[in-house]
């Protein structure tokens, strides 16, 4: 720990500089209708520990022990950070006696630079709570504090405003996740005035709101930690819909009107929104090379699941189909576009800056940290049709890029990659706030920092002194100030506290509307809507004549919800010139009547150029339960023959597949003058309908079609399928259980270990003997984890059964039986060897790609290592060699099922439903029907077998974890 001291003594008092270089172009008037977004170009080297753009300075604002593993942050109108702590992180994966451990429960801390000198010199416990077991985020709301800590959403009150909670409230409670990181997650309030927080996967999320509406959600997904061991897919929620994975939610500020915006995510660590009510998120990945950064369009299936949640994306995952399309189903109707891939990490905090005191060229930067990559990545986003493009720069990260290889020190690692940022915030001076849960690993299932260090960090321009303002929340200016803070949940007590003066404050707030932030025009036009007829009349103003387009989209969003004036203003904006406009008119239409937006469909449909993702995935979005009344009532206007239907309609048709397109759909795929893709798509629309008709018509065009893609795609569909959508639809020829028969001789074999009055000798002999197969050695394994093997046939088979030839058995079989001189390797001594990169990839070559891809090297099996260098230091990748069951990938948690018919089958679980399909160690598929199934287990030993039964020395080692280190993705 010593080099650690140095390098915290050393930070606590620099400011860090860089000579990185940015410039702009394109940079217009943001009142102007026609804008553009700035570039940003950066030259980069090194001086000390961080890179920050030219004119920045970094310092070290807060450091352990002023609080200890930051996990969140929020700021109050007095300027002050609030942060939650994990030090309880994980515990059972930890050992209490060598960690930081708090008996009494984790905290809340509140820090302040009290001087103004931009160091906090003050730290004090607002609550430490039994309940709070690494909660994962905080707000702050007038006196007010909101803690999320999965299962319940907390609120404590303090009613005296002397910084200790004088009440504690279940706000909300009913999530999944005790103790995960795929959990509950921040809440921040909105600019519409309501109440925004997401979970993660870790359901089944069952919770009811204030006003006994219910939400229940779920998936495939369990695992994670030792409370994670059930989830269930395919719930319905009270309004009607199936809500799958990670969850945006949206909430009143009195606990009723709970509502999914958005859902399918795998681990978005918080939503953050933008004054025009855009919502943005990143999200995490399997340990591929698919993390990602998105704009969230509100109602969105983001794909990470099958749109029910019973299948992963590896069960849905095409032939020939890349990682990141199939990871987030980009391919199939009904899923938002993914957004920009950030590669290999773990993404955590996101907020936008929308601040002046770094130049109006960095307003409404998108900022995303990612613990995985050292790195706060930013984004200026741009309109792209429905959408946005999101171009990303690495603002602030402690090593030379994000994604550079770096030349490594064979004896003391490159601490650099310990800068672990696990939130980033916007303070009221306006400077901008980055929480570091200081640790080698990226948090994940365990920490490797045993006395929980933590920091904050505070970066500002440079030769401009920021000063934390004097808010009086009072007086109606100091709610205006508050309004216009760049602090969130600041501003939103302006907002409240203008919003009780009523109609009397109008003329005030009409007056930012000629501000030069757009983004405080944003902010006073959801304001004026809930002032009385006399704001609403300037919003409605604002949605007619408005020049900027993202001012049109607010004044929308803030009158939406007026039921009386609702088709007055859709008939405004649905003839909008912008495509994002015309947009939330079709988001607002998804919970109307057909005879509320019947009437605009046409309207709707012709603002669709055919070559737009996102507005065409909105159109799907106004028609969802509507589809076969609106797919009627367009087809109208085309051609009679289905082969000269128009591309736009086409792929509309695609996204909605209505049952009464099933033979027009049968007729384009075997038209032999329609393209390829144009056949494919009538295909792909087929597999997506849930009904036997379809099924008949995929079996006809597989019979008639003389196009062989055609023929493949749909023999394709027809094998997956069957195996789970159309299982029960359609008589199919299967097996039922008979491809998993016990072949007679290992049934005898079996019979023996199981019968009381058989000798120990001859159980031995009859272990060692089924010892030597797949389905023997399945069946021992399971006896084990039943506990219906004697020690000493344990003892006495497991020579033999560790040299079955299978490599699945060899795995499995060490949580169960014991194998003679495994030895603990010392990562320690690792470290001191001098390694070789070229003997590391032998390594790599012979003994890993059998399970594990890099590139287009390597079996699709394991997690694809292909990047694994930008995520993990070498300590970290030594640890998951060595212990590869202390923190086992999603998606790779093997299970057991035993089958009636007395077989034992190991394997990762891609779906569960109306069949159960597992993949083995060869990547073989196994579909088990329902009734076929006795019982089902998770277990805990992973596939992937240690470094001591690959038989690797503590030189392979240094060499394979050298060579790991350069997987990295450089188009990223």
């Amino acid at each position: 720990m010593a080099s650690d001291r140095r390098i915290k003594n050393r930070l606590a008092s620099l400011i860090i500089s860089t000579t990185i270089v940015c410039s702009y172009t394109s940079c217009k008037d943001t009142r102007n209708a026609d804008y553009t977004t700035p570039e940003l170009n950066f030259e980069t080297s090194i001086e000390n520990d961080f890179s920050v753009p030219k004119g920045w300075q970094i310092t070290l604002w807060a450091e352990s022990p002023s609080l200890y593993n930051p996990t969140n942050m929020d700021v109050d109108e007095k300027g002050r950070i609030w942060v939650t702590e994990a030090v309880n992180y994980r515990d059972f994966n930890n050992d209490p006696k060598h960690h930081l451990n708090f008996e009494k429960g984790d905290r809340v801390m509140i820090l302040e630079d009290t001087d103004g000198d931009g160091i906090s010199d003050t730290s004090k416990v607002f609550v430490q709570d039994k309940d709070l077991v690494a909660p994962l985020g905080i707000a702050v709301i007038g006196n007010k504090v909101f803690v999320s800590c999965a299962p319940t959403l907390f609120v404590y009150t303090d009613e005296n405003g002397d910084d200790v909670p004088d009440k504690k409230e279940a706000f909300l409670t009913g999530f999944g996740g005790f103790d995960h990181d795929h959990s509950l997650h921040s809440l921040v309030v909105g600019p519409d005035g309501k109440w925004y927080f997401n979970t993660g996967n870790a359901g089944p999320h069952n919770v009811t709101d204030k006003a006994g509406w219910q939400l229940r959600s779920g998936s495939v997904y369990t695992g994670g930690t030792p409370y994670n061991d059930k989830n269930e897919p395919a719930q319905l929620s009270d309004d009607g819909r199936i809500w799958v994975g990670g969850l945006a939610l949206r909430v009143n500020n009195d606990g009723t009107g709970l509502e999914v915006v958005g859902h399918n995510f795998r681990n978005s660590y918080e939503v953050a929104l933008d004054s025009y009510g855009n919502m943005w998120q990143n999200d995490n990945d399997d340990q591929v090379v698919t993390c990602r950064v998105s704009w969230l369009m509100e109602g969105g299936n983001a794909g990470y699941f099958n749109a029910n949640g019973k299948r992963t994306w590896q069960a849905d995952r095409k032939p020939d189909q890349d990682i990141f399309s199939a990871h987030w189903h980009q391919e199939d109707p009904g899923v938002m576009p993914a957004g920009d891939n950030t590669g290999a990490g773990s993404p955590t905090g996101v907020v936008v800056y929308e601040g002046d005191a770094f130049g109006p060229e960095y307003r409404g930067m998108l900022l995303s940290a990612d613990a995985g990559r050292n790195v706060i990545f930013a984004y200026q986003p741009s309109p792209n049709g429905a959408g946005f493009d999101l171009k990303r720069h690495d603002l602030i990260t402690s090593t030379q890029e994000s994604t550079e290889a770096y030349v490594w020190n064979d004896i003391d690692e490159d601490k650099r990659k310990w800068f672990r940022p696990s939130d980033v915030t916007v303070g009221t001076d306006g400077a901008i706030y980055i929480a570091d849960w200081y640790d080698p690993v990226v948090g994940g299932h365990q920490m490797m920092d045993t006395i929980g260090y933590g920091r904050i960090y505070r970066i500002s321009p440079k030769g401009k002194e920021l000063k934390t303002p004097q808010i009086d929340l009072s007086t109606i200016d100091g709610q205006i100030t508050a309004l216009l803070n760049p602090a969130v949940n600041v501003r939103s007590q302006g907002f409240e506290k203008l919003l009780e003066q009523g109609e009397r404050v109008v003329g005030k707030v009409k007056k930012l509307l000629e501000s030069d932030n757009p983004y405080h025009r944003a902010r006073a036009i959801w304001l004026l809507s809930k002032l009385g007829p006399q704001g609403k009349s300037i919003v409605k103003n604002v949605l007619k004549n408005e020049s900027d387009p993202r001012l049109r989209i607010v004044a929308y969003r803030a009158l939406k919800d007026d039921a009386e004036s609702f088709k007055k203003h859709a008939a405004i904006a649905i003839n909008d010139p912008s495509p994002q406009v015309r947009r939330e008119v079709a988001i607002s239409f998804r919970d109307k009547t057909w005879e509320e937006i019947g009437p605009f469909i046409q309207e709707l449909f012709e603002g669709y150029n055919g070559n737009d993702p996102w507005y065409l995935e909105t159109l799907g979005m106004a028609m969802d339960g509507k589809e076969e009344l609106a797919y009627a009532e367009l087809l109208s206007n085309q051609p009679e023959d289905p082969l000269y239907w128009s591309n736009t309609f086409a792929s509309l048709v695609w996204r909605l597949h209505p049952k009464s397109a099933i033979n027009a759909l049968k007729e384009r795929a075997l038209a032999e003058s329609l393209s390829p893709d144009l056949k494919k798509q009538a295909v792909d629309a087929l597999a997506f309908i849930n009904e036997t008709e379809a099924v008949a018509a995929m079996l006809a065009i597989h019979k008639s079609s003389t196009d062989e893609r055609v023929k493949e795609m749909s023999q394709y569909w027809l094998d997956f399928r069957k195996s789970n959508d159309w299982y029960a639809l359609w008589a199919w020829e299967t097996e039922k259980g008979e491809g998993f028969r016990v072949p007679d001789d290992i049934a005898q074999l079996n019979e023996i270990l199981l019968n009381q009055d058989t000798p120990t000798k001859q159980k031995i002999d009859a272990g060692k003997e089924m010892a030597g197969s797949l389905i023997g050695g399945r069946l021992l394994i399971s006896l084990a984890a039943n506990n219906q093997l004697s020690n000493e046939v344990i003892n006495g088979v497991s020579e033999a059964i560790f040299n079955n030839p299978e490599l699945e058995i060899r795995t499995l079989a060490s949580e169960h039986f014991k194998k003679s001189g495994e030895r603990p390797f010392s990562i320690t001594s690792i470290l001191e060897l001098t390694n070789d990169v070229s003997k590391g990839e032998n390594i790599f070559l012979t003994k890993c790609t059998s399970c594990h891809k890099n590139g287009t090297t390597g079996n699709d099996i394991g997690p694809d290592l292909s990047s694994i260098g930008e995520k993990f230091d070498k300590t970290a990748l030594l640890d998951a060699i060595i212990n590869p069951n202390a923190s086992i990938v999603f998606g790779y948690e093997p299970i057991m099922i035993k089958t009636k018919s007395g077989q034992a089958l190991y394997g990762f679980l891609l779906s569960e439903g109306e069949t159960t399909v597992l993949k083995d160690m060869t990547g073989k598929q196994m579909v088990i029907a329902a009734d076929d199934i006795e019982s089902k287990e998770n277990i805990k030993m992973g596939i992937m077998p240690n470094a001591f039964a690959l038989g690797l020395t503590e030189q392979d080692l240094a060499n394979l974890s050298a060579y790991l280190l350069t997987l990295k993705n450089s188009t990223l």
